[in-house]
């Protein structure tokens, strides 16, 4: 697998954190602060995240020694006069980060912000892409497999 997850005590931790800043209550629980769809093709990965309402320009995308993270901003949308009566939709700033294995060129990771959704393409290294291996038998015509 090209991408891989953090050890799975993170998962509990990172519900406490989303609960103590009320991430996880109401219609929002359960639900991860950067939904994502991780998609297999033959040359790349591509990640597609939703971030809807997000500011285009607080978007950011990194990578540091094999980790990208992701991180977006939301802020209220409200007049002085307007008091919420109801308030489902989650504010702040979110992060994912990501785990990215060798078998990614993070040197030549792509991104692209429209209608709300953040598409990301990892490409895959050469060195990780498959390769044929010839086959060699002494006295014998050569073969490739």
């Amino acid at each position: 697998m090209l991408l891989t997850s953090f050890d799975p005590f993170v998962t509990d931790f990172d519900r406490i954190v989303q609960r103590t800043f009320g991430w996880a209550d109401g219609v929002s629980a359960g639900r991860a602060a950067l939904p994502m769809d991780v998609i297999r093709r033959d040359d790349d990965v591509v990640l597609r995240i939703d971030l809807p309402g997000a500011d285009p320009d607080s978007i950011e995308v990194t990578t540091d020694r094999r980790l990208l993270t992701v991180s977006a901003k939301r802020d209220d949308q409200y007049g002085e006069q307007e008091k919420p009566v109801v308030r489902e939709r989650v504010m702040g700033t979110f992060t994912r980060k990501i785990r990215l294995t060798e078998a990614i060129d993070a040197e030549k990771v792509n991104a692209q912000y429209e209608n709300g959704v953040l598409t990301i393409v990892l490409p895959v290294a050469e060195q990780a892409k498959p390769h044929k291996i010839e086959i060699t038998r002494p006295g014998a015509p050569q073969l490739t497999a």
